[in-house]
C-alpha cells in the first residue's frame, strides 16, 4: 500500500534536515536530525533500554531496522556526531494516520529540546506525505512535554492490556 506523495514527502524533509545546535553539559553540541536517517539494532536498542529503564534487548529480540522497514512511515534521528541521542519512529495505517512510537532521547541529552524537535520533524514528514492525523499515547507525566511543548491536543482514548 502506497501513501500520496510519500516519496515526496520524504524527499522534502531529508531536505529540511539540517543540523540543530543544542547545548549539553555546558557546552555546545551539534545535533544533526535525519528523517529516516540510517541507524543499527544496536543502537536503538541501547537506546531503547535507557529512555524506558528495560533490559537491553538483542538484535534477534527487537528488530528495528526490519519492523521500520515493515511498519513504519519512517522515523527520525539525531546523532551527535555519530552517537545516536534520540530516535522516533513513526508507524501508520498506510493512508492518513500516523503515529509516535518509541520516542526516545539519551538520558545525557535531555532537557535540550531534542525530543521536541524529533516531533516537529515527524509532523513535517507526515504532512509532507500526505497524512492528516498525527497520534501519541504517553503516561500523564509526559503530557506537559507532548501537550505543552510538542503542540498536541487532549483527546480521549482507550487502552486495553492483553
Amino acid at each position: 500500500m502506497t501513501v500520496r506523495g510519500v516519496s515526496a514527502g520524504i524527499r522534502d524533509c531529508r531536505a529540511g534536515s539540517a543540523p540543530r545546535v543544542a547545548t549539553l553539559r555546558g557546552g555546545r553540541l551539534e545535533v544533526s536530525f535525519e528523517w529516516r536517517g540510517g541507524f543499527t539494532n544496536g543502537e536503538v536498542n541501547t537506546l531503547h533500554a535507557e529512555a524506558f529503564e528495560t533490559r537491553l534487548y538483542s538484535d534477534d529480540e527487537w528488530n528495528w531496522v526490519d519492523l521500520t522497514a515493515r511498519h513504519s512511515l519512517g522515523w527520525v534521528t539525531a546523532r551527535a556526531e555519530r552517537e545516536l541521542v534520540g530516535f522516533v519512529n513513526v508507524i501508520w495505517d498506510g493512508l492518513t494516520h500516523v503515529w509516535v512510537q518509541d520516542l526516545m532521547v539519551a538520558g545525557s541529552a535531555r532537557g535540550q529540546g531534542i525530543g521536541v524537535e524529533l516531533v516537529h520533524r515527524v509532523r513535517s514528514a507526515a504532512a509532507a506525505a500526505g497524512c492528516e492525523w498525527l497520534h501519541v499515547d504517553f503516561e500523564a507525566d509526559l503530557a506537559p512535554f507532548y501537550l505543552e511543548a510538542c503542540g498536541f491536543e487532549p483527546a480521549q482514548a482507550g487502552l486495553m492490556a492483553l
